[in-house]
């Protein structure tokens, strides 16, 4: 064989070979089920019969020229786009619990990308930036030009193509009248395809429809109208602290021993102190992350489930309870260790005056994971910028705890108070504890990792509770919500637990009302809230004159 014909011959086995993945991937494409919660994936997934392939198969038999090159580019990239889609929905599915939104879900690109950089290093997010970039100009250009390699490939066997089309067809039409499976919800005869297209359009649409209803919603607001001097009077004089657990999820105080052990020590700990507490269940708008949606719906009043109704929303005015407190003359402030650069929203919608963050803490020692420093530093600055003051208006703080964010290791160890300082004390533990590749390793050793970093924030605040000496300091703790379904398992609900803190009685006998059971861990019958509900209840139990219901 001379080199011409070796030649020749590689030539041919390539081009052999391009045109397998070419169907392959259409294929792929075709049959490739929308993942929903709970599923699996599955190669038998493959084995079916896709109804859009026969369209595609007759289309290209009767189509030429211009009009079907145009129809191979466009359902090329409508393959290429929904087969993305359906990554996303499934990485989402696998993360949030929830599917991708086309519409609003591209926007957290970067703070995906910070994510993965403050956990797994700034290298690993490049990396997983690019690689998702590739995949997504992959798939867009791969579409068509495996759908007209397909296509070429019917021109040449066109009397083998109209057989082997009448063939699937009449199987699919059998297939489609005896509901034949290849796994359950899975059936043979497929259209999952036309069925994802259409689903798609309508979440669009539905998104579109939702900004009018939204828009409508913000407005209404019972405590619009009320007059600065009726606001939160049965608080007068005390600080109040709102502060938000990253993860602290129901999943956390029923299924940890480690958070269950936290809190009810916790709990002792408090009432040896002379604290009371009460606790119930809020429902989180958001599932594994996205924290600022229920930020957002704790602080509005108003049902914060997706970016597009939090974009629209930080557009207004609406009276959020720190914008209230500070009405009422308290000072307001957010303490946010995990941000590093400006966030403008905190003043301009929040209401907050004044908003420290990575920057302006004063921290000098190592990150732990996420965070870039541990919640016992947070709380020790806070109580030094401003609780520690002289001379100063009571405070409204909203504070953020997040050791406990994913990866939920290394994990810091509590040291002396007195010790904290600029919390260069924390040098001493860089590089000692679990690193988070050795965490996980085993689903086991992710939740185990979960619920240490949870008991870690709830005994950070705990013990910083126990060490004040402020008799009228009132305290909200509450996760955002559940960690990722590697930690909640199936079909998690959104339930956060929530609790309200305080050494003056007074506080909790104007909740009584409310039901909520004593102590830090609510039981499995407490009440249970959407999460939208605790601003209203909350102003109404503490403005006693104001107009709320």
């Amino acid at each position: 064989m001379t080199d011409t014909d070796r030649r020749g011959s590689a030539r041919r086995v390539g081009g052999h070979a391009v045109t397998v993945l070419a169907v392959l991937l259409v294929w792929v494409a075709l049959v490739a089920p929308a993942p929903v919660p709970g599923w699996s994936a599955s190669l038998l997934a493959l084995v079916r019969i896709p109804v859009e392939g026969l369209v595609l198969v007759v289309a290209m038999l009767a189509l030429h020229g211009a009009v079907r090159r145009w129809l191979e580019i466009l359902l090329g990239i409508l393959l290429g786009a929904l087969l993305l889609v359906r990554v996303f929905d499934a990485a989402f599915l696998a993360t949030l619990y929830r599917p991708f939104n086309p519409l609003t879900d591209w926007r957290h690109v970067g703070s995906a990308k910070d994510l993965v950089a403050d956990a797994a290093g700034p290298v690993t997010a490049l990396l997983a930036v690019a690689a998702a970039g590739l995949l997504v100009v992959a798939l867009v250009v791969a579409g068509p030009l495996a759908v007209r390699r397909t296509g070429a490939l019917v021109d040449r066997h066109r009397d083998g193509a109209a057989r082997t089309g009448a063939a699937l067809a009449a199987a699919w039409l059998a297939c489609a009248t005896l509901g034949v499976s290849v796994a359950p919800g899975v059936p043979v005869a497929s259209s999952s395809t036309a069925a994802l297209a259409v689903h798609e359009v309508g979440s669009v649409q539905a998104n579109l429809r939702d900004r009018d209803v939204f828009a409508a919603e913000i407005p209404v607001d019972p405590f619009r109208d009320t007059p600065a001097p009726d606001l939160l009077t049965a608080l007068r004089g005390k600080d109040v602290v709102l502060v938000f657990v990253e993860s602290y999820g129901r999943v956390g105080v029923e299924q940890s021993p480690e958070v269950a052990a936290a809190l009810d020590s916790g709990a002792g700990a408090l009432r040896a102190a002379g604290y009371s507490s009460r606790s119930a269940w809020l429902t989180s708008p958001t599932f594994g992350g996205i924290s600022w949606l229920a930020h957002s719906t704790l602080q509005s009043g108003l049902w914060v489930s997706s970016q597009q109704r939090y974009d629209q929303l930080l557009d207004t005015r609406r009276l959020t309870l720190s914008r209230a407190f500070g009405q009422a003359g308290w000072r307001t402030v957010a303490v946010v260790p995990a941000n590093r650069r400006d966030w403008p929203e905190g003043t301009a919608f929040y209401g907050h005056e004044e908003v420290y963050d990575a920057r302006t803490l004063g921290y000098a020692g190592p990150g732990f994971g996420y965070a870039p420093m541990p919640d016992q530093y947070t709380l020790s600055a806070f109580d030094r910028l401003e609780l520690a003051r002289r001379d100063r208006p009571p405070v409204m703080a909203e504070v953020d705890l997040v050791t406990s964010h994913v990866p939920w290791a290394p994990l810091p160890r509590l040291v002396d108070w007195a010790t904290i300082g600029d919390g260069s004390v924390f040098m001493s533990q860089a590089g000692k504890a679990t690193p988070r590749d050795v965490v996980w390793r085993s689903t086991s050793g992710v939740r185990t990792a979960y619920g240490q970093s949870v008991a870690y924030s709830l005994d950070s605040m705990v013990s910083f509770l126990r060490g004040t000496h402020d008799d009228d300091l009132v305290v909200i703790v509450l996760g955002d919500h559940q960690p990722a379904s590697v930690v909640s398992g199936p079909n998690a609900s959104h339930d956060v637990p929530v609790s309200v803190i305080a050494r003056d009685p007074t506080v909790l006998d104007r909740i009584h009302t409310w039901r909520w059971q004593e102590g830090l861990r609510p039981g499995t019958d407490a009440p249970v809230w959407p999460m939208d509900r605790f601003r209203d209840r909350f102003l109404t139990a503490f403005s006693p004159r104001a107009g709320g219901g």
